[in-house]
């Protein structure tokens, strides 16, 4: 590591942070201000690309997963988001830390969700003093492919603003799935197509690449907790104008470790998809 490029470990609270950290884009973090942990890492990273890995339990994956994204020889900063993962993520994570200065980690103090996960990630790298042009995020679990993510970026640097790997558009699939979890998923993606009125044939993917430009318009109104920040993401940037596009991609069924899909989320879920009319009237 450049001796020049200390690692250091900041709490957003900590007034030092103030040079390197936007406190007005913290201002609306998920976690009680009284709980909440540190940034660990280098704060003055400048990359092009910042790639946010939601995390819980991901023991087992996780340092294959970034150095995969390490070998792909991009622009790269790492945000992972842990949720106070009890089988040590955060420790391998950290580990990996030593081996490269471009890695952020944020243990939150609880499981918060997915679509917190992934608004606290916008934030955090919408802050830093030189905030990465493009946001990546993915699944840490394999189910994403790290080598897509090139595919990803490809289109917003030619001007798109919102890139969706899509299982569902010609040359994308999805792999180890039952029957009945392919109809619901695909039941899922007709309603939501049909209640924002994009032409987009699948909404609920979690492998995206966003615009810095795209999240910062859109990152104070997104209120999702769990899994439907997938769908608010794409109404946001609808309802803006912004530029869609879908790559297709391959979706593995994780091989390792347990899905922490809870009953509560998916009933989270579909509330949401059944309100998005009335959500997208009041928004007009």
């Amino acid at each position: 590591m450049n001796e020049k490029v200390r690692k250091v470990k900041m709490s957003i609270e900590d007034p030092l942070s103030t040079s390197l950290l936007e406190e007005r884009l913290l201002g609306n973090m998920s976690f009680e201000a009284d709980l909440s942990k540190s940034i660990e890492g280098n704060l003055g990273i400048n990359s092009e690309i910042g790639v946010i890995l939601p995390t819980y339990c991901e023991a087992q994956n996780i340092e294959k997963l970034i150095d995969e994204i390490e070998n792909l020889n991009l622009n790269t900063s790492i945000l992972v988001i842990d949720d106070s993962s009890p089988d040590g993520t955060t420790n391998i994570v950290r580990k990996c830390q030593k081996e490269h200065d471009n890695i952020l980690l944020f243990e939150r103090p609880k499981k918060y969700g997915l679509g917190t996960a992934i608004t606290d990630g916008f934030r955090i790298f919408l802050s830093l003093k030189k905030p990465p042009r493009y946001i990546i995020t993915m699944d840490a679990d394999y189910s994403h492919n790290p080598k897509e993510i090139p595919k990803l970026i490809a289109p917003v640097q030619k001007g798109f603003d919102l890139v969706i790997g899509s299982r569902y558009r010609q040359g994308g699939s999805t792999r180890d799935w039952g029957t009945i979890r392919l109809a619901v998923s695909k039941v899922a993606n007709l309603i939501t197509r049909l209640r924002i009125g994009a032409k987009i044939s699948d909404c609920t993917s979690g492998m995206r690449c966003y615009s810095a430009k795209l999240a910062r318009s859109i990152i104070n109104d997104l209120h999702s907790r769990t899994y439907e920040i997938q769908i608010e993401t794409i109404r946001q940037a609808y309802l803006r104008k912004f530029k869609i596009k879908e790559m297709p991609i391959t979706f593995v069924n994780r091989k390792k470790g347990k899905s922490k899909l809870t009953f509560n989320e998916i009933k989270d879920f579909l509330s949401y998809i059944f309100t998005l009319n009335r959500k997208c009237q009041n928004s007009g």
